[in-house]
C-alpha cells in the first residue's frame, strides 16, 4: 500500500526524484566537520519557534492593559504554558547563537567566496529578518525593559533625513510606544517567521545550486563526494541530540538567566530603568551605537556594522583557496575579530562610564578596521605566502580545482 501511494503521487508530482536529488543523493564533501551542523540546527530552532509561537498566540492579548497579565496567565494557568514560554524565550537566544556560529564557520572557512556570494547574501537577508522579528517580539511581554527598549530603538529612526519624526510615528502608530505599537508589533512578529521560511527556501536553493563548500577550499566533482543520506543525516541528528541536552538544561534549570529581571515588572512610562540594555545578541551593535557621540553617526555606524558582512566577498582579495586553516594571517585576524565582538558585547551590557566609552570607541575602530583593512591584509598575505615559497604550480592547481585523483598525483609531485 505505501508503495502504491508513492507511485500514485510520483505520477502527479515528482516526490521521489525531488527527495533523492535534494536529500538522499545530494553530493556532499566527505570531510565536513560538525561545524556544518549549525545550518540544520538553525532550521530546527526556526520550526520550534514557530510551533511554540502559534500556541502562545492563542492565549496572548495584544493590549497594553492585558498583555503583561496574559503572560502571567500563560505561565500560571495554561497547561504547560510555562514550558511553551520558556522554550520560546530560550529558543530566541538559541537561534541567534546558532546563527552566529554558522556565520563564524562561514567566515573561517571562506565559504562566502566565489561562487557562493549569493548564498552569503541570502544568509545576510535572513539575519536582518531575524533581528527585526526578535526586536518586535521583545516588546510583547510589556515589561519595563521591553517598553523602554522599544522606546529607545524607535527613537533612533529620528535620524532619518527629512522625514525622521514621521518615520517614528509610522513605526509606533502613535506619538509614543503604546497600544497601537503593541498591536502592530504583535502582528508583524507573527508574520515575519513565515517570511523567514520563504527566505530559507531561497537560501537552500542557492546552497544546492553551488553545493556545500569543502573545508580544504577545493571543490571536488560530484563523483568524488558522498551522498548526504545516511552519512550526514546521522551526523546532524547526533548534533541535534547534543543541542537538545544543552537547550533543555536552560529551559528546565536556568530559564530566567536569559530574561532581563526588569522585564518581570509591568511597563511604566513614568519610571525609567537605571540602565536600558537590549538582549545579549544585540549588545555588540548597541555598544557601537553608544560609542559614537552623534546620534546620526551612531545610527549609521550601527547599521553599517551589520551590513559590513555583506561586503566580505569583495573585501577578501586573496586567491589562496580555503579559509583561515590555510591562511595564518587571516586566522589571527579572525580570532582577534571574535575577541573584539566579546569586548563590544561586554561594553554594551555594563552601564556607560568614561572608561567604558573609551573602550567601546577603541573596540568600534577595531571592528570597522578589520573590514576596511582586510583587502590590503589579504593581498599582502598572498604576497607573503608566495615569498615564503608557495609553489606557483600548487596555486594554479588550486585555481583550476582538478579532480581529486589528479590533485593527489600533482600535489605529491610538487
Amino acid at each position: 500500500m505505501p508503495g502504491r501511494i508513492i507511485k500514485w503521487i510520483d505520477q502527479r508530482f515528482p516526490l521521489t526524484s525531488f527527495v533523492e536529488h535534494e536529500l538522499t543523493s545530494y553530493p556532499t564533501p566527505r570531510n565536513l566537520s560538525y561545524w556544518w551542523n549549525f545550518g540544520f540546527l538553525a532550521g530546527f530552532v526556526l520550526v520550534l519557534q514557530i510551533a511554540t509561537g502559534i500556541f502562545l498566540a492563542m492565549h496572548y492579548k495584544a493590549d497594553t492593559a492585558l498583555s503583561f497579565d496574559s503572560i502571567q496567565h500563560i505561565m500560571r494557568d495554561v497547561n504547560y504554558g510555562w514550558l511553551l514560554r520558556y522554550m520560546h524565550s530560550t529558543g530566541a537566544s538559541a537561534f541567534f547563537l546558532v546563527i552566529f556560529i554558522h556565520m563564524a564557520r562561514t567566515l573561517y572557512y571562506g565559504s562566502f567566496r566565489t561562487p557562493r556570494e549569493l548564498l552569503w547574501w541570502t544568509g545576510q537577508g535572513l539575519l536582518l529578518l531575524l533581528m527585526a522579528t526578535a526586536f518586535m517580539g521583545y516588546l510583547l511581554p510589556w515589561g519595563q525593559m521591553s517598553f523602554w527598549g522599544a522606546t529607545v530603538i524607535t527613537n533612533l529612526f529620528r535620524a532619518t533625513p527629512f522625514f525622521g519624526d514621521q518615520v517614528v510615528v509610522w513605526l509606533r502608530g502613535d506619538y509614543t510606544v503604546g497600544d497601537a505599537t503593541l498591536s502592530r508589533f504583535f502582528a508583524l512578529h507573527y508574520l515575519f517567521p513565515f517570511l523567514i521560511i520563504g527566505a530559507v527556501a531561497v537560501h537552500m536553493v542557492a546552497l544546492h545550486s553551488v553545493k556545500s563548500s569543502n573545508p580544504s577550499g577545493i571543490n571536488l566533482a560530484d563523483k568524488d563526494n558522498i551522498p548526504f543520506h545516511p552519512y550526514f543525516t546521522a551526523k546532524d541528528f547526533y548534533g541535534l541530540g547534543v543541542f537538545l541536552i544543552v537547550f533543555s538544561i536552560f529551559v528546565f534549570f536556568m530559564p530566567d538567566s536569559l530574561i532581563e529581571p526588569a522585564n518581570n515588572i509591568p511597563a511604566n512610562p513614568m519610571q525609567t530603568p537605571n540602565h536600558i540594555v537590549p538582549e545579549w545578541y544585540f549588545l555588540p551593535f548597541y555598544a557601537i551605537l553608544r560609542s559614537v557621540p552623534n546620534m546620526v553617526g551612531g545610527v549609521v555606524a550601527m547599521g553599517l556594522s551589520v551590513m559590513m558582512f555583506s561586503f566580505m566577498p569583495f573585501l577578501d582579495r586573496s586567491r589562496i583557496p580555503g579559509g583561515a586553516h590555510f591562511r595564518p594571517i587571516y586566522r589571527v585576524q579572525f580570532y582577534l575579530f571574535l575577541l573584539d565582538m566579546l569586548v563590544l558585547g561586554y561594553v554594551g551590557y555594563i552601564p556607560p562610564t568614561n572608561q567604558t566609552l573609551l573602550i567601546g570607541q577603541v573596540a568600534t575602530l577595531c571592528y570597522f578596521g578589520s573590514f576596511f583593512l582586510h583587502p590590503f591584509i589579504s593581498k599582502a598575505e598572498e604576497r607573503w605566502m608566495r615569498a615564503r615559497g608557495l609553489p606557483p604550480e600548487l596555486l594554479a592547481l588550486f585555481e583550476k580545482r582538478p579532480p581529486r585523483e589528479k590533485l593527489t598525483r600533482e600535489g605529491e609531485a610538487a
